[in-house]
């Protein structure tokens, strides 16, 4: 255990500046009682007597002197190392983690909505195709993504909703349901759905595949299909077609911020994400 705490080096510093407990206790805003049992627990801890105290005054004793002396130098330290990295922060660039071609082209007009804050910060595109980008956020690897609900984890984010919208099959060309104007989920049964890496619990028995980039060419061969948001196969891949499968749940894409993250800089993203994306569907 720490032998002096900053909190208690500032209680003894401000008492040893003051000579006076009631105003020493006034200037940290705590009530006098508190401020004279933890000088008194760092005496003890110490070994120490800090100040001479009778009913009249308050004095330094030769440790109390030796504590002062180091003490505002190490409160000013710490002071200066927690501007630094304030400074640092303000300086940092925002991390932004998405899926390749997966922001619905709203991309810019996201980091467009975003410019437009007075204190706007950079912003890093971080293209991670694998489905861990709600755990870079919440391992501190990013400071936002743009997710696919509710298909990627968001548990622990607080979400901005920017686009919602329908999901399809995506079959060959020649499959039979191909030139259908829309489908229904049981229609797909029977056939090879994929098994995406790195998200358990999946029924399907196709080939494993990371990313959509791997998908169309098994759904071209025939030994594939999937159903995607529209976004995500737009425009449709040679070769495929993608039909309406109507009664699919909807897919939204949301950005997903630290739900406990509240730095002026991410509060203006998700203000930008809410101003460009569907107001009333925040949570």
């Amino acid at each position: 255990m720490d032998l002096l705490e900053v909190r208690e080096l500032r209680y003894v510093v401000a008492v040893a500046e003051e000579l006076h407990f009631g105003r020493a206790a006034e200037r940290l805003r705590i009530a006098q009682p508190a401020l004279s049992k933890a000088v008194r627990r760092v005496e003890e801890r110490l070994g120490v007597q800090l100040f001479a105290r009778t009913s009249r005054s308050v004095a330094l004793t030769a440790a109390g002197e030796a504590l002062l002396e180091h003490g505002r130098p190490a409160l000013s330290a710490v002071a200066a190392a927690a501007q630094a990295a304030r400074r640092a922060e303000e300086s940092s660039p925002l991390r932004l983690a998405l899926k390749p071609g997966g922001d619905a082209g709203l991309l810019s007009a996201l980091l467009g909505a975003y410019a437009d804050y007075p204190r706007a910060k950079q912003v890093d595109v971080v293209f991670h195709a694998g489905p861990e980008r709600a755990s870079l956020v919440r391992e501190g690897l990013a400071d936002a993504a743009l997710l696919y609900s509710p298909f990627e984890d968001s548990a622990g984010l607080h979400t901005t909703t920017l686009h919602v919208e329908g999901r399809v099959a995506v079959v060959p060309a020649d499959h039979p349901l191909a030139a259908r104007s829309s489908i229904r989920r049981a229609e797909l049964d029977g056939e090879p759905f994929p098994r995406w890496r790195g998200q358990p619990d999946q029924e399907a028995d196709g080939p494993e595949i990371a990313d959509v980039a791997e998908l169309i060419p098994l759904v071209r061969l025939g030994r594939a299909v999937a159903v995607l948001p529209r976004s995500l196969v737009t425009p449709t891949p040679q070769g495929t077609a993608c039909v309406p499968v109507a009664d699919a749940e909807p897919s939204a894409i949301v950005l997903g911020v630290g739900s406990t993250d509240r730095r002026e800089a991410v509060r203006a993203l998700r203000g930008a994400a809410a101003r460009i994306g569907q107001p009333s569907a925040t949570s």
